[in-house]
């Protein structure tokens, strides 16, 4: 059972609406936004194929993000080991019905959308981690024992996603889970324990790993050996992105876009979109309100009551910064092309309705920032 003081009164839903957290969501629909403009401009001034079915998404996924964040914070903790489980679920659902697309097999067609159970673990991982270490105090972190479960619940999910193959969501839920551990009390020792069996089992994922993902990490060390091959979407990104300048070449003049040199633009690489047609005022621009968002996002966690809180939007925020990280760095070759969506602003169902379900969870923190949610009681 969980024990929640008596002290705080119901909230109707007024006073809900009044918590919601108005500004993040401003900045939240901001970004949606210089998507929207990306995706237009990558389709030739078009809406279709691409901004017509992302505005849709974008829509249902807004109005559940606001249903989410109504909802009292206790009862996401209440629920989260089920929300935990059924998308464990739908990993191994995928094993057997997947659709494949891209040389991996990692949806599943539902038919409005395909979606992709990787995607929808980040966050189940994030909420069944931040419960477990909710129960614990200080002291009983530390255990060896007591990192048993928690280890599990990261490790079980990320060979799943790997299997698929996914390696770049699977690193994406190691290092999630390894920064609630830090933010949970786990002492630094015991990461550096992780990290040399990690090192040793490189070896042993080298040999897993696909070819084409081989080629990509050769490619990223060097991009001139297959310039027409693997090399060939890092070479034509670092074109768009000098040719922009300081101020780009205007809103739908990009050359790499239209004349159609640069792939995946409207996924991997649509920040090289916006970098030709802005130029680093456009960039900057962008990564100021993913700065703003992060902002928001761990402040509302510092200021929550309880541990489930603080540790939820934490491992939120710092999986937002890993998509913004790991997208930035792979469009500037300075890491290998993993499928890394930019946040809200590449075009993809799962990935927009699993960020905004997330955001949905912060403003259920904000929203009852005064509850005090007690540990679950020693069964």
């Amino acid at each position: 059972m969980i024990a929640i003081t008596h002290d705080v009164p119901e909230h109707t839903l007024g006073s809900r609406l009044r918590r919601i957290h108005w500004g993040l969501v401003l900045l939240l629909c901001s970004v949606a936004s210089i998507g929207f403009l990306l995706l237009y401009s990558a389709a030739g001034g078009n809406f279709a194929p691409w901004l017509d079915k992302q505005l849709a998404r974008f829509g249902a996924a807004f109005v559940i993000m606001l249903c989410v964040g109504l909802v009292p914070i206790r009862l996401w903790l209440r629920y989260a080991y089920v929300a935990y489980a059924a998308s464990l679920g739908l990993l191994v659902v995928v094993e057997f019905v997947g659709v494949l697309g891209g040389g991996a097999e990692r949806w599943i067609n539902l038919g409005v959308i395909r979606l992709q159970p990787s995607e929808v673990m980040k966050i189940a991982l994030i909420m069944a981690l931040a419960r477990y270490f909710h129960r614990l105090d200080y002291q009983r972190v530390g255990g060896i024992l007591t990192l048993v479960p928690p280890i599990l619940i990261i490790v079980v999910p990320a060979a799943l996603v790997l299997k698929q193959p996914d390696l770049g969501t699977a690193v994406i839920l190691v290092a999630v889970g390894a920064a609630i551990f830090f933010l949970a009390g786990v002492r630094w020792w015991k990461f550096a324990i992780a990290g040399a069996l990690a090192a040793a089992v490189v070896p042993f994922v080298w040999s897993m790993m696909h070819a084409y993902q081989k080629k990509r990490l050769v490619a990223f060390l060097d991009p001139e050996v297959d310039p027409l091959g693997a090399g060939y979407h890092i070479i034509q990104s670092k074109i768009a992105l000098g040719s922009g300048g300081i101020f780009g070449k205007g809103y739908l003049q990009g050359t790499q876009i239209h004349l159609n040199f640069l792939p995946e633009m409207h996924t991997d690489f649509i920040f090289s979109v916006l970098a030709e047609e802005f130029g680093i005022v456009g960039g900057l621009t962008l990564l100021v309100l993913y700065c703003m968002i992060l902002f928001a996002t761990f402040r509302v966690g510092a200021k929550s009551r309880h541990q489930f809180g603080r540790l939820l939007c934490a491992g939120i925020g710092f999986t937002f910064f890993l998509y913004l990280f790991i997208n930035l760095a792979m469009v500037m070759g300075l890491l290998p092309v993993v499928g890394v969506p930019l946040p809200l602003v590449s075009y993809g169902g799962t990935s927009m309705l699993t960020l905004l379900f997330a955001f949905g969870l912060v403003l259920s923190v904000h929203g009852g920032g005064e509850e005090r949610i007690g540990r679950f009681e020693d069964e």
